[in-house]
């Protein structure tokens, strides 16, 4: 049976749903992001306390940014979050996702499946053209993640984005809303 949630589910998959994130999943997010430090570490840094939960959740106006959670349909546990930063629309239509896994179901595909959400929500709701998604070389788990979406490798950047006071480079990838090979609800 599903928990209770403030926010409805904006796409369900097989297994997960995609919902935006809110100011009650603090506590849920928090308890998550703690137990996956080692699995996050050094790829990127989510807030871990009450101050840096509520700044995060700032970022997401829903015009320029969007941030969300996925849940295990079944018991609406998280599994995990995905954001979409940097929307542009005009001549753009874009927007680039980030996510992590909890650790506790990492490894299960349930991140492929909710990142498909996003993407079908990105595309059909948000009438979205393009999502990118930028990578650090070394984070394996992410790279195979976009590569079974069928995202296409664009390119190496060095010294691309601050990462916890280090530059570090990445590969960017890039999905359109032409592509009709990725997982979809």
């Amino acid at each position: 049976m599903r928990r209770e949630t403030k926010a409805p589910y904006l796409r369900q998959g097989n297994r997960v749903a995609l919902r935006r994130v809110t100011a009650t999943d603090q506590g849920e997010f928090i308890a998550g992001v703690k137990a996956s430090r080692a699995l996050h570490r050094p790829w990127i840094v989510v807030p871990g306390t009450p101050g840096e939960f509520r700044t995060y959740l700032t970022r997401f106006d829903q015009t320029v940014a969007d941030g969300f959670v996925l849940c295990l349909r079944q018991s609406g546990e998280m599994v995990g979050f995905v954001n979409l930063n940097e929307i542009v629309r005009h001549p753009y239509h874009r927007g680039v996702i980030g996510y992590g896994a909890f650790a506790s179901t990492a490894g299960l595909g349930y991140m492929t499946e909710g990142v498909g959400l996003l993407l079908d929500y990105a595309f059909g709701e948000l009438r979205l053209h393009r999502v990118e998604a930028d990578i650090q070389p070394g984070n394996i788990a992410s790279l195979n993640l976009v590569k079974r979406l069928n995202f296409r490798n664009e390119g190496y950047s060095p010294d691309f984005i601050c990462i916890d006071g280090t530059w570090m480079d990445h590969e960017r990838w890039a999905i359109t809303s032409g592509t009709t090979q990725f997982p979809r609800p």
